[in-house]
């Protein structure tokens, strides 16, 4: 569920397609939830791994070298991420461009390493076309629907009632995480994008919330729900891979769900999560 907030999330695109933000800040934006996220889950793991007393899977330490020869085998992969942020951020290529030189490198990387083969390279065109078809598709009913509302003026009516009722950021925020965070147990986190983006961003944008701030809320939110019972798209496919019951799954995933409520708060309170990397680098 980290994926949707490390660059170059499809998440992020699909939002600021929606929404008109920059793509290259959500990017950039997205490194600090990314981070923080993935801090908190480590810590639970480690919690729940002493708490049971599991036994690690390798108990004598690293050879001599071996870190470092691990690093230069993964060094140039590793580089990717660097490449599509620094050379948006540097004004080398657009977002848009940045995905072309993204795969370009990559399918470099995949022969120089001989893992790309003919076959491989034909079932990923063949996934792109069926994936990038289906974002196009998501976009454009996005766009006509954005379209719509603008002209019935139905975001400006919804903000005048919400500043008459709310007269905090904040506690318009803490609503629209419980109301995002029930939306995801039963719609899937694109789809909800496209009816509640062109709704709550103009709204948050009258309370003075940065517009940053509030993607990295949204996604999160839409994070949480992918896994959160009962229709959780991640829940079912984690589920169903693995063999896991979802009955165990729910009750396992209990601490999890604090921690990542725990996280959620602090990017609803704290924005420099979420503005820290785009504040230093724009």
């Amino acid at each position: 569920m980290i994926t949707p907030l490390i660059p170059p999330g499809i998440a992020m695109i699909l939002y600021g397609s929606i929404a008109n933000v920059s793509i290259g800040k959500l990017f950039v934006a997205g490194i600090g939830p990314g981070l923080l996220l993935c801090l908190a889950m480590m810590i639970l793991v480690s919690m729940i791994s002493k708490k049971r007393a599991y036994v690690p899977i390798r108990t004598e330490p690293l050879p001599k070298g071996e870190l470092f020869k691990s690093f230069k085998q993964a060094f140039f992969p590793l580089c990717l991420p660097v490449i599509i942020i620094g050379g948006i951020r540097l004004g080398v290529f657009t977002p848009t461009e940045a995905g072309a030189v993204a795969i370009v490198y990559a399918l470099v990387l995949g022969i120089s390493y001989r893992e790309m083969t003919l076959q491989g390279f034909v079932s990923a065109m063949k996934d792109t076309v069926v994936t990038t078809a289906s974002i196009m598709l998501i976009v454009g009913a996005a766009s006509s629907f954005a379209w719509i509302l603008t002209r019935e003026r139905i975001p400006q009516t919804l903000t005048e009632m919400m500043i008459l009722v709310v007269h905090n950021k904040y506690v318009f925020l803490l609503i629209v995480n419980l109301f995002l965070l029930f939306v995801g147990m039963f719609i899937e986190g694109n789809a909800a994008m496209i009816v509640l983006v062109p709704l709550l961003a103009p709204i948050a944008a009258a309370f003075g919330i940065d517009e940053i701030q509030f993607a990295m809320v949204f996604i999160f939110n839409m994070s949480v729900g992918a896994i959160t019972p009962p229709m959780g798209t991640l829940m079912f496919v984690t589920c169903g891979v693995t063999g896991c019951k979802i009955d165990r799954f729910i009750k396992e995933a209990v601490p999890f769900f604090i921690m990542l409520a725990i996280c959620l708060l602090l990017l609803t309170f704290f924005p420099i999560f979420s503005t820290l990397f785009v504040n230093l680098l724009y």
